[in-house]
């Protein structure tokens, strides 16, 4: 079943076409990685569904409801949505910062506290409660962002660059946080310059530029699409410069580089056995001391796919 449907989705600011006839599904309980330049169109998509910015022409659905004015109510209740900055009210308390949204959602009396504390538990900030908000780190700000927008149990998240200046540690916190709620079952969408915790954490990925489409998919399939292979380091015991260029004859072998000792071997997706360059080398008489495949990044695949364009 979708969760989100966008039909020929455009909206427009004057002259400046922010996004160009935009398709695309998103099913229940998927996790969605949305990335592209700066400017491609990211941010207007997800303040569209998050029914703050209204589409120029086309059409936007969020569990089959249209986003604009006549649902607006109701689609506000199936999603949380955290924009890229944290906005708080100077003096609160995180409990009462809790407890001012889940009014607002006309959550009531014991259901009310019992929420709180169960956002409180699942985010990690219950020794936090009575703490004032402005004296948060930002990775516990931005904890308490996704708190507010599950306090009343979103089917789901529209997430604008969650990670965004927090430090490494923060970042793996909100990712294992964004796992977590994944496997109860929350749909995400998710933009991010971030792409390695992309890869890490999405089952699909859509790329955006210049308003439009350039691709969905898996993460595998994004790799297959951008045509990149697998990377090498070879070790051999001497002759490296001999051992290089005999590698370069290996079928499916696209690029070769000396790297200090060892030898960096771009691969193409024909060639899928790095046995054939062990084999080659040794059967040539030479050592073989190491043979390792590198991860070829998402970051490579992106670069591939886009032009780095803006409207």
């Amino acid at each position: 079943m979708a969760m989100i449907e966008m039909i020929n989705l455009t909206r427009t600011y004057g002259d400046l076409v922010a996004l160009d006839n935009l398709n695309l599904r998103i099913d229940e309980g998927d996790c969605f990685g949305f990335i592209g330049p700066n400017g491609a169109g990211k941010t207007t998509t997800i303040r569209i569904l998050a029914t703050l910015l209204r589409p120029t022409r086309g059409e936007a659905r969020i569990d089959g409801l249209s986003v604009g004015p006549v649902h607006a109510r109701q689609v506000r209740r199936i999603i949380g949505y955290v924009p890229d900055y944290f906005g708080n009210y100077p003096e609160m308390l995180v409990r009462e910062y809790l407890e001012f949204f889940a009014a607002a959602y006309g959550i009531t009396g014991q259901a009310r506290e019992q929420a709180v504390d169960d956002v409180l538990s699942l985010t990690d900030l219950t020794s936090k409660a009575d703490s004032e908000v402005n004296g948060l780190s930002r990775g516990m700000q931005q904890r308490l962002s996704l708190a507010r927008v599950l306090i009343h149990d979103p089917k789901l998240l529209l997430l604008d660059e969650p990670s965004s200046g927090l430090d490494p540690r923060a970042r793996v916190e909100i990712r294992e946080l964004l796992k977590e709620l994944h496997r109860m079952g929350k749909t995400i969408l998710i933009s991010s310059h971030i792409l390695m915790e992309l890869g890490e954490l999405c089952d699909k990925i859509g790329i955006i530029e210049q308003g439009k489409m350039r691709f969905v998919g898996t993460p595998r399939q994004l790799m297959q699409r951008a045509n990149v292979g697998a990377a090498l380091m070879v070790g051999v015991g001497d002759r490296h410069e001999a051992a290089a260029k005999l590698i370069e004859q290996v079928p499916g072998v696209v690029g070769v580089r000396l790297d200090e000792n060892l030898i960096r071997v771009e691969l193409d997706t024909s060639l899928t056995e790095p046995s054939r360059i062990a084999a080659k080398l040794i059967n040539s008489g030479f050592a073989l001391e190491h043979l390792v495949e590198e991860q070829v990044s998402l970051e490579t695949a992106f670069m591939r796919m886009t032009r780095g364009l803006v409207n």
